[in-house]
């Protein structure tokens, strides 16, 4: 028997950051929602722990040890267990892939086991971006990532994601930051009627990442310009530290339309549209 838990790409609508530990670790304060696009987890029983990976974005991926895959399975003490994850989210991407994955396998083998879900500490130990992915829905996500309030539910809204196939190291991203307080996100405690409110408020909000890493790889640039120029889109703006960029649209035949136009322009790029899980 075989058992199946989704991974979506998790996508940063804002990301303001508002300080710095003592530690180096920069506080943030972020609006998160997820894809209906994402990786897939399988698992089946076999004796021993072993991950394959699969998937059309699955080369140059170790099934290590170290694979968070793994290291998330290790701290459910999951035994007897044939892991198969089948990658459709670029590495490196901005879009938590690989902690969608570790919290895919930690919901995975919990379902399978009936064990708990270890402890907050345990989920943060794997990645800033495990515990968000945990419980995958729209959240505000504030300090280093443990801090997390779920958000009302959200309207209906599609969008473009694109990635132009470079990979950039999130601390060379932080270092060029000039500034490490700015202001947090105003309050999100009240619902967005529509997409169209939601696309208004969002565009006074800011990814303070986004300057540092379009300098860093100007091509990210080049990414938001063909996104803004598509009919319908009300947001172009990039996910995390990049170099994975969105547009937003009202609905997903806009959001088609554009990726097509897309592809074609560009067909080294990484381009699919999807809509947003709301709740």
């Amino acid at each position: 028997m075989t058992a199946i838990e989704s991974a979506p790409a998790k996508i940063n609508l804002c990301l303001h950051v508002t300080g710095r530990r003592a530690d180096g670790y920069h506080l943030l304060d972020s609006l998160v929602v997820f894809t209906e696009v994402g990786d897939t987890l399988s698992a089946r029983p076999l004796a021993g722990l072993s991950l394959s990976i699969t998937g059309p974005e699955s080369a140059g991926l170790s099934a290590g040890v170290d694979n968070l895959v793994l290291r998330a399975a290790r701290l459910m003490d999951a035994q007897d267990v044939a892991l198969t994850l089948d990658k459709h989210l670029p590495r490196a991407a901005g879009i938590g892939g690989g902690s969608s994955d570790a919290a895919a396998t930690l919901r995975l083998i919990a379902r399978l086991t009936g064990r708990r879900l270890p402890d907050a500490a345990s989920v943060l130990r794997l990645g800033a971006d495990v515990p968000v992915c945990l419980s995958p829905r729209p959240m505000r996500m504030r300090g280093i990532g443990e801090h997390l309030d779920p958000l009302p539910p959200m309207p209906p809204f599609a969008m473009v994601l694109v990635n132009p196939r470079i990979e950039i190291p999130t601390p060379q991203v932080f270092q060029a930051l000039t500034r490490r307080d700015k202001p947090p996100l105003p309050d999100t405690s009240d619902p967005w009627p529509d997409a169209v409110a939601l696309f208004d408020w969002l565009r006074a909000q800011r990814n303070d990442l986004q300057a540092p890493a379009c300098a860093a790889a100007p091509v990210i640039a080049d990414v938001l310009a063909a996104l803004q120029t598509m009919p319908g889109c009300a947001l172009a703006r990039m996910s995390g530290s990049g170099a994975t960029c969105f547009g937003l649209f009202e609905a997903i035949s806009g959001a088609q339309a554009a990726a097509r136009t897309l592809q074609a322009a560009h067909p080294g790029w990484w381009v699919t549209p999807t809509r947003a899980i709301p709740v």
